[in-house]
């Protein structure tokens, strides 16, 4: 996809959210803030984005998103675990509606062994508890279009989280929690008695 797509697909976002009153947080490493770019270069954005966390480091991801050092020791930076726990550690302090988190290897260098150039993983967080992550193999296609592509991936995973129900829910939820209350029979209300059995001998 071109700049021009990745701008339409940020337009259709804004406007999704927009309706349905969302707002929205990210967490970048590779992409170094490009997603949040991406949105706010759209004229009336603010209603909709709260904040981006640009945490390049593992101490950044630390402090600023709470990624556990134990994870980051045990799969690393780039991977589905801590690209996960940045999307929740992001939607925990923005106290946003949904997260979307990038760590990646743009390149050229900095490929481990399983881990080659290219190598992105994207976790998205919605509110209402919903979250998903996925891998992108991109390959060596040099760190721009890596990065391109990173944004359009990232913005995909918004679009499909924010077409979920987590409005419906916190109503769905909140109507519960007020029902057992609703059912009380009022006072002063005439309740049916079933009639006696009448009285033999």
């Amino acid at each position: 996809m071109t700049g021009s797509d990745a701008r339409s697909l940020a337009r259709s976002l804004l406007d999704l959210c927009r309706m349905r009153k969302l707002t929205i947080a990210t967490a970048e490493s590779c992409t170094g803030g490009l997603v949040a770019g991406a949105l706010t270069d759209i004229p009336g954005s603010s209603d909709v984005i709260d904040r981006g966390f640009v945490t390049y480091s593992n101490e950044a991801k630390r402090a600023m998103l709470g990624v556990k050092a134990s994870t980051l020791e045990a799969f690393g930076a780039v991977s589905g675990e801590t690209a996960t726990q940045m999307a929740v550690g992001a939607l925990e302090r923005a106290d946003a509606d949904l997260a979307v988190a990038i760590t990646g290897i743009a390149g050229p260098g900095g490929a481990t062994p399983g881990k080659p150039v290219g190598l992105v993983h994207f976790a998205a967080a919605a509110r209402d508890g919903r979250i998903i992550h996925r891998e992108m193999r991109f390959g060596a296609i040099g760190r721009t279009a890596v990065r391109e592509r990173s944004v359009v991936e990232a913005l995909k995973m918004l679009m499909e989280l924010a077409r979920g129900p987590q409005v419906a829910k916190p109503r769905l939820a909140a109507a519960a929690r007020l029902r057992p209350r609703a059912t009380r029979t009022p006072r002063g209300h005439a309740v049916k008695r079933r009639p006696r059995p009448p009285t033999r001998g």
